[in-house]
């Protein structure tokens, strides 16, 4: 049995809960991701995979070979990156979370990555706060883009690289259709409140802090929409004639648009940090180096603040 493999299969599984997707995702099939992980119950003496018609979750001992798994994959991983790169060309794979609002930013920021190191293979997933907060705690994720004013970032001590503020604005569609995307006045939340609104749904952290503000404003809206994707909010403005509230990274994303106005938000004002997360428990990869090194630059920085809405706000 190669240990390895099978980890890897243990740890596709828990990530796509589905035997068939996570075969896909490991490029064999269903029966060969089952019968390795059977082997690995075997080798290790306990049950580790909870199995019904379908993927049930993974017994306690499971977690705890899961656990071992991520680190050790991790170190397999770091082996292989150490000894094909060079100082200044690192090589391998970079698994970056990224809060769904913070998606834009991130794949800009893994496009200028790999453009300057093409030895590296950047993955961006679209994950909530907690699950890049618990894969970065597993080191089932290399570093995650998300908010530090969360308490549980605190608690886990996690290192925090300070990269831009987010900004919310509300998207609408203008007066005519063919009209060229442009930046509106702004409006206060309270007016915002009036329109019928299409939102994240309450599970989101980006929503709670929407939620928040309007209470702030003492308004209380009853949005006509809610949907868990940030792609889904634009879609619902220009096919329905709602307006969204929405992160500047997303909004600086539809720029391209036409038909569609973006209006700062104010009263109150709110303005949430953004940070490039890691785990500090390992060594960082060639990789890992690479991301920190350039997450730490000016330049980066000030792209990143240009493309989260922060010159509109200023303008």
């Amino acid at each position: 049995m190669n240990l390895l493999e099978s980890l890897r299969y243990l740890a596709a599984l828990e990530q796509h809960r589905h035997f068939g997707r996570a075969a896909q995702a490991c490029h064999i099939t269903q029966p060969a991701l089952s019968n390795a992980l059977r082997a690995l119950e075997r080798d290790l003496g306990v049950t580790i995979v909870r199995r019904g018609r379908q993927y049930e979750g993974l017994t306690p001992e499971g977690e705890v070979a899961l656990a071992h798994a991520h680190r050790l994959l991790r170190e397999a991983e770091s082996l292989r990156q150490h000894l094909a790169s060079r100082v200044d060309a690192p090589s391998g794979g970079l698994l970056i979370g990224a809060v769904p609002t913070a998606v834009p930013i991130a794949t800009r920021f893994a496009a200028r990555l790999q453009a300057r190191h093409p030895g590296l293979r950047p993955v961006v997933r679209s994950l909530a706060s907690h699950e890049i907060e618990d894969g970065l705690d597993t080191l089932a994720l290399d570093i995650g883009l998300g908010f530090s004013d969360r308490q549980e970032v605190s608690a886990r001590a996690l290192s925090v690289l300070p990269q831009y503020e987010e900004h919310c604005f509300l998207l609408c569609r203008a007066d005519g259709a063919a009209a060229p995307f442009a930046f509106g006045p702004p409006i206060a939340w309270r007016e915002a409140a009036e329109l019928p609104l299409v939102l994240l749904t309450p599970d989101m952290h980006h929503r709670a802090l929407v939620d928040r503000a309007f209470a702030e404003s003492g308004a209380l809206p009853e949005p006509a929409l809610q949907t868990n994707s940030v792609l889904a909010l634009w879609v619902a403005v220009l096919e329905g004639g709602h307006a969204a509230v929405l992160p500047g990274a997303v909004v600086d994303a539809a720029r391209g648009q036409a038909g569609l106005v973006a209006r700062p938000l104010h009263t109150p004002v709110l303005r949430t940090p953004v940070a490039l997360l890691s785990h500090t428990t390992a060594p960082p990869t060639p990789a890992q180096q690479a991301a920190l090194a350039m997450a730490a630059e000016p330049e980066w920085r000030l792209h990143a603040a240009a493309h989260s809405g922060a010159l509109a706000i200023a303008a």
